[in-house]
């Protein structure tokens, strides 16, 4: 058994946890069905949470963009062009934003709980500009140029600016209380492990103010006096495999698992089950005795956590990727489109059936989706359910199939999926529900195969890139396949999207696995 915790005077990384972690057999995820209770509350957090972090940058942007179109404006309706420092006005009125928006994250004007307070903004922001403005004055009196500007236009931004400030903030008041009321601006987390040290936590995350996780109740494998059904007030929901099935359901932002981490099998077990989830996953360490580097901590409140695994692809990571995949599908539609005609137009000639081909694959989270394709096959003979892979000279291959087969332009009306939002441009090939090889199925082939689940699935990958393409006839091809997407999940990037973007083109020329 691999040690996660070190000796006395040795240094700690938690990286020493996922490689634990790495080193043990993965359980199989299957579904389970939940019990009554896990089911009503999973369905109270069915609704998709937004990230605070999010929520925050668009206020700071909006504030930003504000204040700086109402001083260039002001200044292109009553200065322009007759100013003789016609770019000092815009210096100006770019240096006016950086500081109200500074100075409203310095009265923590950039806060949930002060979002969510209309007056309480108001009173900020005001003060905020204010200061700006007189700053900007003083600025002007040490370098002489105070004459040189409009009082006009600085009035007019001033009061334009403080108008705009004090009715987007009330907008964002109502918004933020409305989230918050439907319990989607919480960070929400399942307690894994009960009893006495469970109790203990809860007791500790309550007792700090400001705090947004929202504890949706508490998992564990144990029963009896070890870990009774209520602890702390909160409901013992069922055990921890119903509880992979019920934070997929639920939309769960975090995993906390409240063990000793000298419990160090126990710990590995749990982890060994849980890090298949696109969550966060968090140890305790509020009872531990145990010696770590500061640094090896995070912290909620004066709460001590150790990290273990971070939800992939979260936050502004998410909605930069989102970006990426509009532009570049929708460029992508409009470059291709002749070309998927054209073949749309084939398959029509080429055989009886429709043009497109609908499959259930693995999509996010486990989540079945539905993916568009350029049928391929005989419609007579098509396969739903891919209980039978294609293989080479498979006679239910059409001529025109054979051909896009080869090139990959069957996977093109994926770029539609993308758009929807279902698919990304890169990441893990969604793969068939029960995929099989040689009767087994792939979940049992691999250990963790569910981990690559973690992120949206894509149109390309890292995988297909390196070689690992087409039919998977050995268990190595699923495997190598496997270590692949879970290395594009642990070091993505937009560069290195952009990279298997670039260079997809180029390796679809090498059809040696692709039939």
């Amino acid at each position: 058994m691999t040690t996660i915790y070190n000796a006395p005077g040795r240094d700690f990384s938690k990286d020493v946890l996922r490689k634990a972690v790495a080193n043990e057999k993965i359980d199989g995820a299957r579904a389970v069905e939940l019990n009554d209770l896990a089911k009503q509350v999973a369905e109270q957090f069915a609704a998709g949470s937004v990230s605070p972090m999010v929520l925050v940058g668009v206020v700071r942007l909006m504030e930003f963009l504000g204040i700086s179109a109402i001083g260039i404006g002001m200044f292109l309706l009553y200065v322009w062009p007759e100013a003789s420092l016609q770019s000092w006005y815009v210096g100006a009125s770019f240096l006016g934003s950086i500081l109200t928006i500074a100075f409203i994250h310095g009265m923590d004007g950039y806060q949930i709980p002060s979002l969510g307070n209309a007056i309480r903004q108001i009173s900020k922001v005001a003060t905020a500009l204010t200061m700006a403005m007189l700053l900007l004055l003083a600025i002007g009196f040490f370098t002489k140029t105070t004459m040189e500007f409009s009082r006009v236009w600085m009035t007019g931004w001033f009061g334009i600016g403080l108008a705009y400030l004090v009715f987007f903030r009330t907008c964002v008041a109502w918004f933020v209380r409305r989230l918050s009321a439907e319990g989607r601006l919480e960070r929400r987390a399942v307690i894994v492990g009960g009893g006495e040290h469970a109790s203990e936590l809860i007791h500790s995350l309550e007792y700090q103010s400001g705090s947004d996780i929202r504890i949706c109740g508490i998992f564990d494998d144990r029963g009896g006096e070890r870990s009774p059904q209520i602890v702390a007030g909160y409901p013992k929901l069922g055990t921890v495999p119903e509880l992979v099935e019920f934070a997929r359901m639920a939309r769960i932002n975090m995993l906390i698992v409240s063990l000793p981490l000298s419990a160090e099998k126990r710990v590995l077990q749990l982890l060994k089950r849980l890090w298949v989830l696109p969550v966060d996953i968090r140890l305790s360490a509020h009872t531990n005795k145990l010696r770590f580097r500061p640094r090896s901590y995070t912290y909620e409140g004066a709460v001590p956590f150790l990290d273990v695994f971070e939800k992939p692809i979260a936050d502004w990571d998410s909605l930069m990727k989102r970006g990426f995949d509009l532009f570049f599908s929708s460029l992508a539609l409009i470059t291709l489109s002749p070309l998927m005609v054209a073949t749309a137009i084939a398959i029509k000639l080429d055989s009886k059936g429709p043009v497109f081909f609908r499959q259930k694959r693995y999509g996010f989270n486990n989540e079945p989706i539905q993916i568009l394709k350029f049928r391929s096959l005989h419609h007579e003979l098509r396969d739903e359910n891919c209980t039978t892979a294609v293989t080479r000279n498979d006679k239910r291959v059409t001529r025109i199939g054979k051909l896009i087969r080869k090139t990959s332009i069957d996977e093109l009306p994926q770029l539609f999926n993308v758009l929807a939002g279902t698919l990304s441009l890169v990441g893990p090939r969604p793969h068939v529900i029960d995929a099989q090889t040689k009767n087994r199925m792939w979940n049992d082939v691999v250990d963790g195969y569910f981990a690559r689940h973690k992120v949206k699935p894509g149109v390309t990958g890292w995988a297909q890139v390196n070689g690992w393409r087409g039919e998977i006839d050995q268990d190595d091809k699923l495997r190598e396949r496997v270590n692949h997407d879970l290395y594009y999940i642990e070091n993505w990037s937009l560069m290195l999207d952009l990279y298997i973007l670039a260079i997809t083109p180029l390796k679809i020329l090498n059809t040696e696995n692709a039939y």
